[in-house]
């Protein structure tokens, strides 16, 4: 047989031939258009085409689906649905993505953390696919009862339960984790340790928040940030800090329970913060070598505490006795009467200086001392992208003749005008206008909510571009936080937010935003797809990226003009939202010309995949 002609044969094979190459062609053009151009060397079998799955029958609640085009541009192609990211992507944080930086090849010093740095992939690298919910996914528990316990499923990782067991970040126990709220430095509780910080500095009633003076800390190397969870119950909000290291997870634990937490490192790069802008930062065993380049990372720290602001410090180097911790606590304490910062107390394990008041003591160091004085130019409140330096950000004229901040206390700060309004030629009269304008919108906002939601149901808020901050503001009374997030490229309004008492982040919007998928409930976009738009940047880009990082069944309100509103609605079926509500910006005090309210809801949906395996 293997000498004989058959004719039939060969045709019958090139017809196969031709079917298979056509096939493995349409694969090609399909997934290539998912997973971007592979010129730089990133394949679609890379980022795991391999398994890409639509939704529609295979998902919980799917829709039919829909074609149409247009958008922000004419021409536009909006697709009838998005693939979904397979499995392994859960956890996907596209500028914080470790296989971005193997593909890409990228240089890094790893001594210095660039590794756990921003890193964000190049257009035609970005994933064009939903992010799947993990196996046997449920609606978050509510707050406050999501402090102390959270679902197994949600978050199915365990480690940090067994290598931490002997100090209660964290006890598996059933469907569930729970967390006793203990820490490596506080294994009987981060509310005793609290108190015992405001015990050493003598604040009354043994209360950090020290009658309001004390409203915003930063918590560095925060673990599962349950010393930031027992803070709220004093009135203080921390921005919990750590990377994505070897304790994996640990910031999608904070925000899963409910608590205030950002994916960032002291490494290279000025943390995302205005100068001036925290009463205290907390170092609790955070395992930083603060002596590096010339103590550069505590200079950092330097920038960002307020006036007469403390550094809590929880480790060996306060109290062991061995060779190696008392050589690191003798340098570390020249480093520190260098930057003219004094202990205001000491305890055991701990040690709280204090920054000074004035640049008086920096004006009284001998010629020559290290750190110097940052340059005349040097902008302590620029920050994106911006590399650190060993140097003194000495205080404003206005700081140096308020002998402080001159904010006043919580809560009054939030509503009183914040001393740096001068900074942006703003008048009391503006902000007390914008204060209103926003307490109408969100009441408004509230209004059309309503139908959807109960007392318990948001917690973890975004407001996309923040402004001074009003709208969060404006939610005071209500049992949420507010992630205020500000614009690389805008007016630098972050340090009034910081000012006024909340917190918030400096971000670009044409990139993926420090956080894990499925972690805020509401996100609040007030003409950012305008904005995006006179960038250049892609809005379905965006609308991914808010897909990515909104709970299942959580909330978007976009305020922008009616083609925008008009562009989001035809993609609402591919990213398998719902609308809740429409209206004009016309009940506005101030009105906001041709702007539409549109309310959407996010699906719970799973994979088929899922499903089986979490039967």
């Amino acid at each position: 047989m293997r000498g004989r002609s058959d004719g039939g044969q060969k045709k019958r094979l090139i017809t196969s031939v031709c079917a298979v190459a056509i096939f493995l062609g349409f694969l090609y053009v399909y997934y290539g258009s998912i997973f971007g151009s592979s010129s730089n060397g990133a394949s679609a079998l890379e980022y795991g085409s391999k398994s890409l799955r639509k939704i529609g029958s295979s998902y919980l609640g799917g829709d039919d689906e829909s074609s149409t085009k247009s958008g922000l541009e004419d021409g536009d192609v909006v697709p009838k649905t998005f693939p979904v990211c397979d499995d392994r992507h859960s956890e996907l944080i596209p500028c914080l993505d470790r296989n971005i930086i193997y593909q890409m090849r990228l240089k890094l010093d790893l001594s210095v953390m660039e590794h756990y740095e921003r890193h964000c992939p190049p257009p035609e690298r970005r994933y064009n696919c939903l992010i799947p919910p993990p196996p046997g996914y449920k609606v978050p528990i509510k707050w406050p009862q999501s402090r102390d316990e959270v679902w197994k499923a949600n978050i199915p990782h365990t480690h940090l339960a067994h290598e931490k067991s002997d100090q209660n970040w964290m006890v598996v126990k059933g469907e569930k984790i729970v967390f006793p709220g203990g820490g490596t430095h506080f294994h009987y509780g981060a509310d005793k340790y609290i108190a015992s910080i405001a015990n050493m500095l003598n604040f009354s009633h043994n209360n950090l928040n020290n009658e309001g003076r004390v409203r915003t800390v930063l918590d560095v190397g925060c673990g599962v940030a349950s010393f930031g969870a027992y803070l709220l119950s004093s009135d203080i909000i921390a921005m919990s800090l750590a990377p994505n290291d070897v304790h994996q997870n640990q910031i999608q634990f904070a925000l899963e329970r409910g608590i205030p937490a950002y994916l960032g490192v002291l490494g290279t790069k000025r943390l995302p913060y205005p100068s001036r802008s925290f009463e205290l930062a907390h170092c609790s065993r955070c395992r930083i070598d603060w002596l590096q380049r010339d103590g550069i990372l505590l200079l950092e720290l330097d920038r960002l505490l307020r006036p007469g602001g403390y550094f809590a410090y929880s480790s060996p180097e306060a109290y062991a006795q061995d060779e190696e911790d008392l050589r690191i606590w003798k340098e570390m304490s020249a480093l520190v009467e260098r930057m003219c910062w004094r202990i205001a107390a000491k305890r055991n394990q701990t040690v709280i200086w204090q920054k000074p008041l004035t640049n008086d003591c920096y004006m009284e160091r001998a010629p020559g001392t290290n750190p110097p004085l940052c340059r005349s130019d040097d902008d302590p409140d620029a920050v994106w992208g911006v590399p650190m330096e060993a140097c003194i950000s000495p205080y404003s004229d206005h700081d140096q003749k308020a002998k402080g901040s001159g904010l006043a206390p919580w809560p009054a700060r939030l509503t009183s005008p914040p001393p740096r309004l001068a900074d942006f030629g703003y008048s009391n009269e503006m902000f007390e206008k914008d204060m209103e304008t926003w307490r109408q919108r969100v009441e408004n906002y509230w209004n059309l909510l309503s139908p959807k939601i109960e007392a318990n149901t948001l917690r973890n808020l975004m407001d996309m571009k923040a402004n001074m901050g009003s709208f969060a503001a404006s939610l005071k009374e209500r049992n949420v936080w507010v992630m205020n997030v500000i614009p690389e490229d805008g007016p630098n309004t972050l340090k009034l937010i910081y000012d006024r008492g909340l917190i918030g982040t400096t971000h670009n919007w044409c990139e993926a935003f420090s956080t894990y998928p499925r972690t805020y409930d509401l996100l609040h976009a007030w003409t950012v797809f305008s904005d995006i738009e006179k960038k250049g940047c892609s809005a379905e880009d965006l609308l991914l990226e808010m897909d990515r990082i909104l709970r299942p069944r959580g909330f978007i309100i976009i305020q922008d003009k009616q083609p925008v509103i008009d562009f989001v609605r035809k993609y609402l079926s591919a990213l398998h939202w719902e609308a809740v509500a429409t209206a004009d910006s016309s009940s506005d005090s101030e009105h906001e010309g041709d702007n539409v309210v549109f309310i959407v809801q996010k699906k719970l949906w799973l994979t088929s995949e899922s499903i089986l395996n979490s039967e």
